[in-house]
């Protein structure tokens, strides 16, 4: 009897181990555009098109779906103070999920980007190439410099490649 009650108090708190530890936050929920004003302070995933971006000196302004002023949602840059580094204007015309905290600015809904985590461009599976392809294609070959005692060559008139 005692080696039952021990087994049922053992598989008990197991069981009550496991289904707290199964209680998490649900995934955040992906709405569009312009269902974001129903649901300022929540975490959720924000889709649409990009159809405007404005870069200032401090600050990225992405418009989704309309131009500014009438853009249901903005996505905002803060120079400096996000892992975003690329051109934003590559993003132009491509439909995109932002995931994050919805807030209020003016009575329009927006998010601030603070991670490229944060970003998903629909289609494209290299964020970081799609952003910089010339500075990831310059990183993935270095550029090879010829020897000091090197001649000069004449520049190619055609545009096929030389062979050695």
């Amino acid at each position: 009897m005692r080696k039952l009650s021990l087994i049922l108090s053992v598989f008990a708190f197991t069981t009550a181990r496991l289904s707290a530890s199964d209680i998490s936050s649900p995934a955040p929920q992906k709405i569009s555009t312009y269902a974001a004003t129903n649901y300022y302070d929540k975490e959720m995933i924000v889709t649409g098109r990009v159809v405007q971006v404005t870069i200032r000196p401090s600050i990225t302004f992405i418009n989704l779906d309309e131009k500014y002023p009438e853009s249901p949602f903005a996505v905002v840059i803060f120079h400096g103070k996000s892992s975003f580094y690329g051109d934003a204007n590559v993003l132009k015309g491509k439909s995109i999920e932002i995931s994050g905290k919805i807030t209020n600015y003016h009575d329009k809904p927006e998010m601030v980007l603070d991670s490229t985590n944060q970003l998903t461009v629909l289609g494209v599976t290299n964020l970081s190439l799609f952003l910089n392809p010339s500075g990831a294609a310059a990183a993935s070959s270095p550029a090879v410099s010829p020897p000091a005692n090197a001649p000069a060559s004449a520049p190619s008139t055609n545009s096929l490649p030389e062979i050695m």
